[in-house]
């Protein structure tokens, strides 16, 4: 069997319509490192089945609009040649993460990252967190006299690669000292923010994707890139990046929620039955062009953003995907103040003084 320089923690159906398909596509070209060894290190059985399939390769269908017309196009990933069960492969898994590993990608959902009792434990322990296993993991890579890796994390966690870092550091913090020195000082540890609504699985293997993705990478030196790909950016700062998703797409959401309860929960059930009526759509349209729009030319990030406005929109219309507003009312009172509440002292403080009034109003929950 080939050897797999990219090893990723994590098979949720986000990486396989993600990631794993990044890497698949580039493959083809020969423009991606290598293939991947998959490890699901939930230790979950009920996952068994598809980690099995995995490896024999599965489908990712896109649907969705882009650039305005429709698309319902079937892809098929073969960039996984091993899928491992952390539970019970850990030998393999250990062998593959000394002698094989360039780059351990994760995205391990919101549990991941949480530190567990056992975190400080001095052996290693299955219900360790993923940074502490992570520590153990590398720590015999280290004494192996093993190069150092490069660590990608994908979880939806502000600057994901320091975090990770921080808490890999604290699960090794009664290791010896010159381990820990390799993990501050030699160990790559990469920001990045992923970007695409995976909507459904396939089964046993797979998932329905909308045609939008992005994985953008924060650049430093000694950065390998896992593959090339249309849909990666390599930038210096993720900070305009994160913002555009949080005061375009999110911002978007939140104000169609404020509408909507506003109506008495009347109308529209979908993100996709707003952008279907011809009034409600021009209300964002006009929401975007005249109160957003405005804030991110006066903080000198305009250049791209009417793009990133249309792109969004379609997004928002795609007939193919059912997303509640039902859902993205959860949390909504919070959602506003860090979504509207937010945007807004940013436009004020980068100088944007133009009138924001469906904005103002969705944010004192009198839009309607």
């Amino acid at each position: 069997m080939s050897t797999t320089p990219i090893v990723q923690f994590g098979t949720s159906r986000f990486l396989q319509a993600h990631v794993d398909l990044f890497v698949s596509d580039a493959l083809a070209r020969g423009a991606a490192l290598g293939p991947i060894s998959v490890v699901q290190s939930s230790g979950d059985p009920s996952r068994s089945r598809r980690l099995a399939a995995l490896a024999k390769g599965y489908e990712v269908r896109v649907r969705g609009l882009s650039g305005g017309q429709s698309c319902d196009e079937s892809r098929q990933v073969s960039s996984i040649t091993r899928a491992l069960s952390l539970g019970q492969d850990f030998d393999t898994v250990q062998r593959i993460i000394t002698d094989e590993a360039q780059i351990i990608l994760s995205n391990t959902a919101d549990a991941g990252f949480q530190p567990q009792a056992v975190d400080r434990a001095p052996q290693y322990d299955p219900a360790m967190s993923y940074p502490a296993k992570l520590a153990h993991l590398l720590r015999t890579r280290f004494h192996a006299g093993g190069s150092a890796p490069q660590i990608m994390p994908t979880e939806l966690v502000q600057n994901n690669g320091d975090v990770l870092k921080s808490l890999v550091l604290t699960a090794a913090a009664q290791m010896e000292t010159p381990y820990r020195l390799w993990l501050e000082q030699e160990v790559i540890w990469v920001n990045s923010l992923v970007d695409r609504i995976v909507s459904e699985p396939l089964d046993p293997a797979g998932a329905v994707a909308e045609p939008y993705a992005l994985w953008a990478i924060e650049a430093q030196p000694g950065l390998v890139m896992p593959c090339e790909h249309p849909a990666i950016q390599v930038v210096a700062d993720l900070g305009p990046i994160e913002r555009r998703k949080l005061f375009v797409l999110n911002l978007g959401h939140s104000w169609m929620v404020a509408d909507w309860l506003a109506r008495g929960r009347q109308g529209a059930r979908f993100v996709r039955d707003v952008m279907a009526d011809p009034a409600q759509a021009a209300r964002l349209s006009q929401l975007y062009n005249h109160e957003v729009l405005p804030a991110f030319t006066a903080a000198g990030e305009g250049d791209g953003i009417a793009e990133y406005i249309a792109v969004t929109k379609d997004r928002f219309a795609n007939p193919f995907l059912d997303h509640k507003l039902e859902d993205i009312a959860q949390n909504h009172t919070e959602k506003l103040q860090r979504r509207i509440g937010a945007f807004l002292e940013w436009a004020r403080e980068h100088g944007d003084t133009s009138a924001k009034p469906q904005l103002a109003a969705a944010l004192k929950g009198d839009i309607a």
